[in-house]
């Protein structure tokens, strides 16, 4: 069974996944124990604002007062975006605070 990511869903990294600046290959990365995945500029934006405390509605409000975007149209493509990093266990749901 797998959790629907929704505007009030708020992820994490797992335990040994980082978000690091790889020098060789001078791009952003998601960082795990023998994976690496390569970022590109749009994707590390908004991996930026993963913390584990905000939800995806923060996170696409954020983005969207930060680059002047509307935010309906930045919403699908984040959900896709945690979607797809989900599935490779490079994000996961936080635990939630009662």
């Amino acid at each position: 069974m797998t959790a629907t990511i929704d505007a009030g869903s708020v992820l994490r990294f797992p335990v040994g996944v980082r978000l690091q600046h790889d020098r060789a290959r001078d791009q952003w990365v998601l960082l795990a124990p023998e994976r690496v995945v390569e970022l590109d500029d749009i994707a590390h934006a908004v991996l930026t604002h993963i913390d584990g405390r905000s939800d995806v509605e923060a996170i696409v409000a954020a983005l969207a007062t930060e680059y002047g975007a509307d935010a309906g149209e930045i919403y699908s493509d984040v959900l896709e975006l945690f979607a797809g990093l989900l599935e490779k266990r490079m994000l996961a749901f936080a635990p939630q605070m009662s």
